[in-house]
């Protein structure tokens, strides 16, 4: 069988190393917001090469923390609409609402399933302040084109960068250095994966760097002392521990994750299958393969019966959730064509150049 996601098989790669370090860290008896925090903030700062990094509890709330930051300072006020992909992740969308914000779905350009520039543009009206732009299944958003428009308007630019650690754009500067600030997840299944929640924001702003450092632990720039209302979205000394240990082999996992895609792109031949685009930069770290079917439930079927694992990002699009049926009458038929016609196959560092071959194989038999 080869598993859709082995995560059992990629951290095993560390185990020596993170028993190493637990020990280390449980002698310690400094458990929250301790060295090692402090030293991943500084590794991941140079490694996305930003002035600042503020470790979080998670993804969600370092967005969340990002607008809340925004308002605070003055530079958004509630109830201003911030523009996000209609395809995304529901997180990116919680967001937007949980900071008292307004989001407008975009719907993606068709070939790179990110936020379409060319909507964005369409849609654009005096109420939108900022742009968030989320680097959907590993692959950078169109930032130039995004920033242009920015620009034009006056808005902020932010960036949900969960599935896009280590991507570059042609300038070799890496997601997280790309807006006014992004948020990255460090959930298990991402590309620098944890071994529980995580997360971070990475900024070149002062102000908001010392708001989000102050924020994420009850607004508390010193103990018993609070200047600010603020949260708790520390992230843990532990996850720091592991995502330290990770983090130097990610460059180097990002590449098989490039190669394996590429093997993928030249040997899949088959009409039944749309492959994803990809111009074989650095601007993709292939988080997940998408594939389109028609069939999409025959498809899946098909590739339990031969041994692969498979999932759906994402069956259902954000609109037509539950917990968003504000919005569920909103006409977005290029967003529920994805949703309704995407699986992801297998691919990550772990895979051996046999399972490669078999997954093609398989998919090429279709």
């Amino acid at each position: 069988m080869i598993k859709y996601l082995d995560l059992h098989k990629i951290n095993a790669r560390f185990q020596d190393e993170f028993s190493k370090q637990f020990l280390s860290f449980l002698n310690s008896g400094h458990y929250i917001l301790g060295n090692n925090v402090s030293d991943f903030e500084s590794n991941f700062t140079t490694y996305c090469g930003t002035k600042y990094c503020i470790g979080t509890a998670n993804g969600l709330d370092a967005l969340t923390l990002i607008l809340k930051g925004y308002i605070e300072l003055g530079r958004l006020n509630a109830g201003d609409e911030i523009m996000v992909p209609a395809n995304t992740y529901i997180a990116s969308i919680l967001s937007v609402i949980n900071a008292g914000l307004h989001p407008i779905f975009i719907e993606p350009d068709v070939k790179t399933y990110n936020i379409s520039v060319h909507e964005i543009e369409k849609h654009w009206s005096t109420k939108v302040k900022a742009i968030l732009a989320v680097h959907l299944y590993g692959q950078l958003a169109d930032m130039d084109a995004i920033h242009k428009i920015s620009q034009k308007y006056g808005a902020l630019v932010i960036e949900d960068a969960a599935q896009a650690h280590g991507a570059e754009n042609k300038n070799m500067i890496k997601a997280g250095n790309l807006s006014n600030a992004a948020a990255f997840s460090f959930y298990p299944t991402k590309n620098l994966g944890a071994l529980g929640d995580a997360g971070a924001v990475t900024t070149n702003e002062k102000e908001l760097a010392e708001y989000l450092f102050k924020a994420r632990n009850y607004g508390s720039p010193e103990k018993y002392v609070n200047s600010i209302k603020g949260y708790n979205s520390r992230l843990d000394e532990f996850q720091a521990i592991v995502l330290n240990i990770k983090l130097k082999q990610l460059d180097e996992d990002n590449y098989r994750r490039q190669e394996i895609a590429s093997i993928y792109l030249s040997k899949i031949n088959n009409k039944k299958i749309l492959l994803p685009n990809y111009d074989n930069s650095k601007n993709h770290v292939f988080h997940v393969f998408l594939v389109r079917v028609k069939n999409r439930i025959h498809f899946m079927d098909y590739l339990k019966k031969h041994q692969i694992g498979s999932l759906i990002h994402y069956p259902i699009p954000p609109h037509k959730q539950k917990a968003l049926s504000e919005y569920g009458h909103l006409k977005l038929p290029i967003t529920e064509a994805i949703h309704n016609t995407v699986v992801s196959i297998p691919l990550n560092p772990a895979m051996t150049h046999d399972e490669v071959k078999t997954v093609v194989d398989v998919l090429n038999q279709y």
